[in-house]
């Protein structure tokens, strides 16, 4: 191999952001490197310094940061790494965000209102990101906020082989907490081996955020093992709502399985003392021991994730991770 050739040799670098660092580790383990050593630390006024410790240039850079509490810094963070990258070389930047941030804010509701999802699709851009790696994005549509190639991943063959495995031979209803949800949840149906489906017709309050004013099961759930699956458990009203109305409408249990915890306080109280048997998440985001409990079971996404990086650095297909759904 000459000079040349050496020089444009691919090599694929892994970086990690402080929201979540055992999620990249985990990462790391199934690609079988390490996250890149970076110094990065707080100014006095709030100020995020980053700098990485090593040579990127020529770099197929993966930044891995999952958008937790306090989402704002985390963000920034992230933002800045990329800016580091860019201006250290790096051939390729792909932004790996599990949880995509603002992604509620998808569209306007009303006037005079943001369309947030899109400005962060827009920094990350400006910032020299040439790929967006994610996972369940609350709306599809978000993907195409970024000006290049957005890899969407699904957790849902994750969630459905844990609850086949833990609930096998019961008769099971999917149930989508909205409207919004039901072609999730016919996907759901379909990995359940085609059981009924069903869903929560739910009236809001637009003036009033995280709050349901009334709900309604639309499908047969009775006796039925109701599987409540939806994107994300935020306060956990939605979700403790829903599931009292399956009870009910006559459900014999009710599990619950969602990719992201973004678990906002009251959320750990009210899943507690719902009757909900188990609530099922994957770790996009950290669940800090506080908010375990006995009823919350976490699956890996890392896995998956590793695989995607992969494909993407090999110039694979990471929809072939889904059998060529997208």
């Amino acid at each position: 191999m000459n000079s040349l050739q050496a020089e444009n040799r691919k090599s694929l670098m892994l970086f990690s952001g402080r929201a979540y660092p055992e999620l990249a580790d985990e990462i790391g383990a199934h690609l079988g490197l390490q996250p890149t050593p970076t110094a990065a630390y707080d100014f006095a006024n709030g100020e995020i310094f980053v700098r990485f410790e090593e040579s990127v240039r020529g770099s197929d850079a993966f930044v891995v940061q999952s958008m937790t509490t306090p989402i704002n810094q985390w963000l920034v963070e992230a933002l800045i790494m990329v800016d580091a990258l860019k201006r250290g070389s790096a051939k390729r930047i792909t932004v790996v965000l599990p949880f995509f941030p603002y992604a509620r804010q998808d569209k306007k509701h009303r006037g005079r209102e943001p369309i947030s999802a899109r400005l962060v699709a827009d920094m990350f851009k400006t910032a020299g990101a040439d790929r967006i790696l994610t996972v369940d994005l609350h709306t599809a549509q978000i993907s195409g906020f970024f000006d290049g190639p957005v890899d969407h991943l699904f957790a849902l063959s994750i969630l459905a082989d844990y609850v086949k495995r833990t609930y096998e031979g019961r008769q099971f209803a999917v149930v989508a907490p909205d409207s919004g949800r039901v072609r999730v949840a016919e996907r759901w149906t379909d990995e359940l081996g085609g059981c009924p489906l069903a869903f929560i017709h739910k009236t809001r309050d637009p003036l009033i955020p995280n709050q349901v004013v009334a709900n309604r099961v639309v499908g047969e759930v009775e006796g039925r093992t109701c599987v409540l699956v939806d994107d994300m458990i935020d306060t956990g009203g939605t979700i403790c709502k829903a599931a009292d109305a399956l009870f009910d409408a006559g459900a014999g249990d009710v599990i619950v399985a969602a990719t992201h915890g973004v678990l906002s306080d009251p959320a750990t109280e009210r899943l507690k003392n719902s009757r909900i048997s188990e609530v099922v998440l994957t770790n996009t985001l950290p669940v800090p021991p506080e908010k375990k409990l006995d009823k919350l079971t976490l699956l890996s996404i890392a896995p998956l994730i590793a695989r995607a990086i992969s494909e993407v650095f090999s110039d694979g297909s990471v929809t072939s991770l889904f059998g060529g759904v997208s």
